[in-house]
């Protein structure tokens, strides 16, 4: 069918053009933006359905939030596949109030719509000088979100609707003093233990392996031993800098540029000070303002009367201890660097003068400019390369849009190779080998996104060895790819891997031995105490840091310890297994005021987070949530999970 689609292209266009002309008419355009988001079923609430593409652009959307509001963070985190997963469980979490709230017929009144409206400040700074609303400006704001006024309005509606419910959740979640006194004390006492160890690797000299043993083992765990499956790839990238490859730029238009920006070429002036302070918050009392204006006074009279004492004067009375050591010197600094006060004098000043007083938010300064540092202005030369490089940007960022229909037109039209678009495009052929079908432990880059690894494994470009669709795996970013060589599953011989097969054995075996040790010696001891072996007593808790952790700490501090001593028999899996007997139990040591205050509102918080997440259990229950997609697995590799440490 496809195959008969790019060979006959334009007769096709002729008779979609035929057929989609008459179906607007009857459809309309939301009709066909509903098709357009028609995709697999990613989860379902009630009636209604999550697709694929719905989840696709909602990550798109959080990922553009993170990115702008944390610039520096690694987008690799933001595309894996247990990130995505969150945006997924977020999603259905909205679907799922929305759901609620149509349920209880919650309506938000348009007095309360304009109130909530005005408490955003780029909605406020609409309003004209007699109060009215600027509506073609405020349409303007938001439809650069792709919106209209009445589509923006009604999703703050159902904003504040969702913040009502769960604020009336929320906030009328209560945690008595005593509760919460009683609960936390309780949580961090700490327990006095002694801790007896079985340890796999104690038990494994004990332990013969025949060969009928390993072939057993390896024929019982074939799938432990698997070859994953793997395919070579190669791929072109469209990106910024590609375009740029294709960009050349006269060199009278650069001279251009530089005569144009000129001024925002030229390095700035730089100034170096040093400065006594003397601190003074503005949340000081007025009277110890004063006194503190009163020392910074008698110390400016000391330096104006001897300048050479100044950075004596600094390093014995400024309280600023970042530059007190240095005598007060501050270093170089430009525009900007410093609160406006102090930038202004610094700024006003000549070498080798001494300010007045500057007040400050943080008090009372004292002010030496000790040298001025002025760059030579930019020459043509000096900046020809960045500047040219800049141009170029701007023509790659105007340019994309329209290098991009191309990229991912050729990749479709001319599924079986790559090759005639990297020469159209003067794009390189980049290769890779042992893709699976999952990224990888340490993958980054474009064959680590979870969606282009989909479309290499995807029937067309799997078995036909067709190119994927031009993919967006980031900003500005377009991939296509073609699979080369496909290598299926397989099972490993017993030759290749019988080290590996003899380790697990042996690992499994004496792990069951430990364990088996482990649990015999903690029945013996409890019915016979005096034959217990221990090492020293170790006190552990919740609220500090020690070498016992994970599961053992947990099992240790919600055993039942009323009746002392206690004894837990902990299962650590590939550890083996830890017996512990409590011998004490030490009330926590009471926290400060101050800490005490703080910790009870925390109780307070988490108490209502539970209430909030169980409100939502009860509503997932009743509008049957279904989730269709596995959740990631975040599980170790055996034999590296490391859950607690000898003492």
């Amino acid at each position: 069918m496809f195959d008969f689609v790019r060979k006959h292209t334009k007769i096709m266009m002729v008779l979609m053009f035929l057929l989609i002309i008459p179906a607007f008419v009857l459809v309309g355009l939301d009709g066909y933006n509903r098709m357009r988001d028609d995709g697999a079923t990613v989860a379902k609430v009630a009636s209604r359905s999550i697709t694929q593409a719905q989840w696709d652009a909602a990550h798109k959307n959080e990922v553009d939030r993170l990115r702008a509001s944390m610039p520096g963070l690694d987008a690799k985190m933001l595309e894996s596949p247990q990130a995505r997963y969150e945006t997924l469980e977020r999603l259905v979490r909205e679907v799922v109030l929305e759901e609620a709230l149509a349920d209880a017929h919650l309506h938000i009144s348009d007095a309360r719509l304009a109130q909530e409206l005005q408490k955003i400040p780029a909605i406020a700074a609409l309003r004209k000088p007699d109060g009215q609303l600027d509506m073609e400006r405020y349409s303007q704001l938001v439809a650069s979100q792709g919106l209209t006024p009445d589509g923006f309005e009604a999703r703050m509606r159902q904003d504040i609707s969702v913040r009502q419910v769960q604020g009336g959740l929320t906030g009328s979640a209560f945690a008595p003093k005593g509760v919460a006194d009683m609960a936390l004390n309780a949580f961090f006492e700490h327990r006095d233990v002694q801790i007896a160890r079985f340890k796999p690797s104690d038990f494994a000299e004990k332990i013969t392996l025949t060969d009928a043993d390993i072939d057993a083992f390896y024929k019982a765990n074939s799938a432990m031993f698997q070859a994953p499956e793997t395919v070579d790839v190669e791929y072109l990238v469209l990106d910024l800098d590609a375009v740029k490859k294709s960009i050349t730029v006269a060199e009278a238009d650069v001279r251009t540029y530089f005569e144009q920006n000129t001024a925002t070429l030229d390095a700035k002036e730089e100034r170096r000070a040093s400065h006594i302070l003397i601190n003074a918050p503005k949340d000081m009392k007025a009277a110890e303002r004063q006194k503190a204006r009163e020392v910074a006074q008698q110390l400016l009279v000391k330096v104006l009367e001897k300048p050479d004492t100044f950075a004596a004067t600094a390093t014995k009375f400024s309280q600023d201890t970042g530059s007190a050591a240095k005598g007060g010197d501050l270093e170089f600094f430009g525009r900007g660097a410093m609160v406006k006060p102090f930038e202004d004098a610094v700024f006003a000043m000549r070498k080798g003068e001494i300010s007045k007083l500057v007040e400050s938010d943080f008090g009372y300064h004292i002010i030496k400019l000790t040298d001025i540092r002025t760059p030579p202005k930019a020459t043509f030369e000096s900046v020809r390369s960045k500047l040219e490089d800049e141009i170029k940007t701007q023509q790659a960022q105007r340019k994309f849009a329209e290098v991009a229909e191309t990229f991912s037109n050729g990749a479709y039209e001319q599924p079986e190779a790559l090759k005639p678009l990297a020469q159209r495009l003067k794009l390189d052929i980049q290769t890779a080998s042992g893709l699976q079908r999952t990224p990888q432990p340490g993958a980054s880059g474009v064959l680590a996104n979870p969606k282009l690894l989909a479309a290499i494994f995807g029937p067309d470009a799997l078995d036909k060895k067709h190119n994927t669709e031009a993919l967006e795996t980031a900003s500005n970013q377009l991939v296509t790819a073609r699979v080369t060589a496909h290598t299926p599953a397989r099972t490993l011989p017993l030759a290749d891997v019988r080290a590996q097969v003899k380790a697990r054995l042996l690992l499994s075996r004496s792990t069951e031995m430990a364990k088996a040790q482990g649990a015999s010696s903690l029945a013996a001891w409890k019915a016979s105490p005096d034959s217990a072996s221990f090492k020293e007593t170790v006190t552990v808790s919740r609220d500090r840091g020690q070498a016992i952790t994970g599961p053992l700490l947990d099992a240790l501090m919600g055993a039942d310890a009323q009746t002392l001593p206690a004894w837990v028999g902990v299962d650590l899996g590939a550890q083996g297994y830890s017996v512990a007997r409590i011998n004490k139990v030490l009330p926590r040591e009471a926290p400060a005021a101050n800490v005490a205050v703080q910790e009870r509102m925390q109780f307070a918080q988490w108490l209502a987070s539970a209430e909030a997440q169980a409100y939502l259990e009860v509503l997932k229950s009743r509008f049957k949530v279904q989730i269709k997609v596995p959740r990631p697995s975040t599980a170790l590799a055996a034999g590296t999970n490391s859950t607690e440490t000898s003492p």
